[in-house]
């Protein structure tokens, strides 16, 4: 009897530590390092939460227990310090695991590299490589213009060898360009060996083992010319269609200077429930079927082209979202949204009758 009791003990002590870790038992253990993508592959939907670039160790442990699912470290506008990004880094894994066991939340940067063209692209892969390297998780380029740009933002965040798994999946992707002794720190911040982490680290879905996640922003006249063109290379996963940046080229300063303009950043003009703009004539083009109307119909030919090449592709689409809509957006097949308050993550949450705790 004394010795049963001892085990007990034992035992209850060691699920307390795991609960003080933030660890869930009830749930089990996590399926991926990635929970960005363990809970997209479950068909659920993910709620970001942001951060600024030049932040480093305190905001990184500050946001370890965040309910969002993954972060987006903004480096496009923000700073590009490479040192404060390992230090986030740092700080999450310190503060971490999250309520779901996962090491720390998802967290994938913004680039200051824009997806102009190959050359732009392969010029600065060095900037991919030093991202890559602190351990994050994804990565998005902004303005991807052409698909050729795309193939080499792919293949700069990939190691160079040869995947069975993959049965020439990747084919069309250039040799990757990540260098053995990147892998160090950012195995460190993954939790596993450095071994593991070449093998790990390549871009799912196009690696159904990978642990890496790529987007890009399509939110210019370019990249919707060369749509069709860019949703079918392979390795990207999600995707925005840039409507701030849309606005800007076409609809001018008039959009920047509307009533109620300034609160900043592209979900403004994606419909997340701000409503139109004033005398905008009305579109001919409907807004697909379950999203809210843009801020001006003249940006609705886009988004609609844009959400129509990314559902045939199976590329999942952020929007921005209200409590007042998760619902039918999610109806409408928007995966990946700012998870900007508890209520509006709970509400979808519910709605799709998560498992998976934040």
């Amino acid at each position: 009897m004394r010795r049963f009791a001892i085990v007990l003990t034992v035992c209850i002590g060691f699920g307390a530590v795991l609960l003080g870790q933030g660890g869930n038992t009830a749930y089990g253990k996590p399926k991926r390092i990635n929970k960005m993508i363990e809970l997209l592959a479950a068909g659920q939907p993910v709620y970001n939460a942001t951060a600024q670039g030049g932040q480093g160790y305190e905001e990184g442990k500050a946001l370890a227990q965040t309910r969002n699912d993954f972060i987006i470290y903004e480096m496009e506008h923000g700073p590009f310090e490479p040192q404060k990004l390992r230090e986030f880094m740092k700080g999450l894994v310190d503060g971490g695991p999250t309520k779901s066991g996962h090491k720390t939340p998802a967290v994938i940067v913004t680039l200051p590299v824009l997806g102009l063209d190959a050359a732009t692209v392969r010029a600065n892969h060095w900037v991919i490589e030093q991202v890559l390297s602190a351990g994050v998780h994804g990565l998005t380029l902004c303005h991807a213009r052409d698909a050729a740009a795309v193939k080499e933002f792919v293949a700069s965040a990939r190691y160079q060898f040869e995947r069975p798994n993959l049965k020439g999946a990747d084919k069309d992707i250039p040799d990757g360009l990540r260098g053995s002794g990147s892998q160090g720190y950012a195995a460190q911040m993954w939790g596993i060996s450095s071994n593991e982490y070449i093998v790990k680290a390549d871009p799912w879905p196009m690696n159904p083992d990978g642990e890496l996640i790529l987007a890009w922003k399509l939110e210019d006249k370019y990249s919707v010319t060369n749509l069709e063109d860019i949703v079918k290379v392979p390795g990207v996963a999600w995707g925005e269609w840039g409507p701030g940046d849309q606005a800007l080229w076409q609809l001018g300063l008039p959009y920047f200077n509307r009533p109620g303009r300034g609160r900043g950043g592209d979900g403004d003009a994606d419909g997340g429930g701000r409503g139109r703009g004033r005398g905008a004539a009305a579109s001919t083009t409907p807004a697909p079927e379950g999203l809210p109307p843009t801020v001006d119909p003249k940006l609705e030919p886009t988004r609609a082209k844009v959400m129509a090449a990314m559902k045939t592709h199976k590329i999942f689409p952020l929007h921005s979202s209200t409590v007042n809509n998760i619902e039918p957006l999610i109806r409408a097949g928007i995966m990946v949204t700012h998870g900007t308050s508890d209520e509006l993550m709970n509400k979808g949450r519910t709605y799709t009758k998560r498992e998976m705790p934040w």
